[in-house]
């Protein structure tokens, strides 16, 4: 009789157990770099929402901004090692992450406009790079767009020949390095989390980014001039690391790839958007200069960073640098 009663126990004991642990919830930490209200801050919180409502609470994704766990260097490494499962950095992270091939996107003036990115990104050439992570341990599940760039300095620059020698904060990205020794800067490879110090106290004169950061940082309050360019492009590949992927249950993994596809339609349709909006705001602050190029202008920028494009053929791949013209038209 005894012995029973303690196997009842035992069985309800195990039975509450094994409940409360399939009740709880799979946590999903996605760390990024960047303020709530950029796009891919809102993008990041529409993916949770949404995740969540879909899985009915079976996934609970964390999301963390403005590099609360991990700076720009730091975080492709916690995603390898499984201390985050989600991020979403910007392309030019993956040429030391020994991908060079995304640096493509950070080639000055590769793409005109969206419908020319999008041709790439939705297409076979961005699927053919999202492949190429697997062999880090990693899963590509998407391209979020911020916007194309613009320059900022504490001096008024117009046209090329205003960049010389000036010191300018750079991602790090050979691809990037060459762009801004093209126009007789000097680049400054830094995180992002410490360009807006580093523009307030001098030790860079200069930057580049989408309109949103630099709205978002405050970065045009301690710049006297901003230049719409619109020279490159800044956009992210969303990431997961793989074991956690390829472990989760496959209905789990499929309302989560629906969900993620969802996201990035509204990432994507927000980011212009928001770019405009921001760029706004810091015209009507009148805290710095805007100064927006004629055609024959922006020709001339054009013109002189276009050669970085032959420069880095031989690091980032000359045939994919070709499908990429194919698909855009693009004509040097």
């Amino acid at each position: 009789m005894k012995r029973s009663v303690l196997f009842l126990l035992l069985a309800t004991v195990f039975f509450l157990t094994t409940s409360m642990a399939a009740a709880e919830p799979i946590i999903i930490k996605f760390s990024h770099v960047v303020a709530v209200d950029t796009p891919k801050g809102q993008a990041a919180e529409f993916f949770k929402k949404i995740a969540e409502e879909r899985t009915k609470g079976a996934v609970k994704v964390e999301v963390y901004p403005n590099s609360q766990l991990y700076k720009d260097k730091e975080e492709m490494e916690a995603l390898q090692m499984g201390s985050v499962q989600m991020l979403a950095p910007s392309l030019a992270k993956f040429g030391p992450l020994g991908v060079k091939e995304f640096e493509l996107f950070d080639l000055p003036f590769i793409f005109d406009n969206y419908e020319e990115l999008h041709k790439v990104t939705t297409g076979p050439v961005g699927k053919k790079l999202l492949d190429k992570l697997q062999v880090k341990g990693i899963i590509g599940l998407a391209y979020w767009d911020n916007g194309f760039k613009v320059m900022s300095a504490n001096k008024t620059i117009k046209l090329p020949a205003d960049m010389k020698g000036l010191k300018m904060r750079i991602q790090s990205s050979k691809v990037l390095d060459a762009q801004m020794r093209a126009l007789g800067a000097i680049p400054q490879v830094m995180a992002f989390s410490e360009v807006y110090q580093a523009l307030q106290t001098g030790v860079v004169d200069g930057t580049e980014n989408p309109p949103s950061n630099l709205y978002t940082q405050k970065m045009y309050e301690v710049q006297k001039c901003v230049t719409l360019t619109d020279h490159g492009y800044l956009g992210y590949a969303v990431l997961v690391n793989k074991k956690f992927w390829e472990g989760l249950p496959a209905d789990i993994r499929t309302t989560l790839e629906g969900a993620m596809r969802d996201a990035t339609v509204f990432a994507n349709k927000i980011a212009k958007d928001k770019n405009d909006e921001d760029m706004a705001t810091v015209k009507a602050s009148g805290k710095c200069e805007v100064i927006s190029l004629t055609p024959e202008e922006r020709a001339q920028w054009k013109a002189a960073l276009v050669k970085v494009h032959d420069e880095m053929a031989s690091r980032i791949g000359k045939d994919i640098i070709e499908e990429v013209y194919k698909e855009t038209g693009f004509k040097k």
